[in-house]
């Protein structure tokens, strides 16, 4: 976003330095980049925190582990009692997850289930989670959504993570380069179905690479067939 970079030095600027004993967020962090490894964006880390504090859940669940590090920080922002879901299917990032899960205070309160995330969100009990974070492959946010749904409970958040594309989603379909138009029609899609559908709202706040917060409102929540999605445009 157009003052990301900028927002995010000023935020450095106003953290102190780390406790002694405290775990090594920001060195991890550096790897990450380092290595391209992608890790959420320090203002929406700490836009999580905020989220986290107000929800104060009691089950979270992320889609989308990478190497850990947001489950870490998430575990870091909530008490003792809460428990920590996240799924991955890219066997390099599991097993630097579980070294890092290993190494940090929360371990206990962790549980990393391997394997593709629409085949794992089906076998996840309904209504089991007050809050989901979302940050997964983006083109399959639209195809998750449904068992997202499932198991999110009556009243919970769910956060879904760079929905902006770096601004691309607020171009005209015509302004996109051709290989990036599935992931921009699908995340389009999936940003009109939580923006429309009845039983949801939504909020599309333009913090990192763009955040949506929806609540879920009720119970049972019918999304909208696909043909139906571009109309009204």
């Amino acid at each position: 976003m157009i003052y990301s970079d900028r927002l995010r030095t000023f935020l450095h600027t106003l953290e102190g330095p780390a406790a002694e004993g405290e775990f090594p967020f920001d060195r991890l962090r550096l790897q990450a980049q380092e290595n391209g490894v992608p890790v959420i964006r320090l203002e929406m880390e700490q836009f999580l925190q905020v989220l986290l504090e107000l929800k104060r859940p009691e089950h979270i669940l992320e889609v989308g582990t990478a190497i850990g590090y947001s489950a870490m920080r998430m575990a870091s922002f909530t008490s003792s009692d809460v428990k920590i879901t996240t799924i991955e299917n890219y066997e390099p990032r599991i097993e630097e997850a579980q070294r890092n899960f290993a190494s940090c205070p929360w371990n206990e309160r962790i549980s990393l289930i391997r394997g593709d995330a629409a085949e794992v969100l089906g076998t996840l009990e309904r209504s089991a989670y007050d809050f989901i974070f979302m940050d997964a492959a983006k083109a399959q946010y639209i195809h998750f959504l449904p068992d997202v749904l499932r198991v999110l409970k009556t009243g919970g958040l769910l956060i879904s993570d760079n929905v902006l594309q770096d601004g691309v989603i607020l171009e005209s379909h015509y302004a996109v380069e051709r290989r990036d138009r599935t992931i921009y029609r699908r995340m389009r899609d999936y940003l009109r179905v939580l923006c429309r559908t009845e039983g949801l709202t939504t909020s599309v706040i333009p913090i990192g690479d763009g955040a949506a917060v929806t609540i879920k409102e009720q119970d049972t929540v019918e999304i909208p067939a696909e043909g139906s999605l571009s109309q009204g445009e």
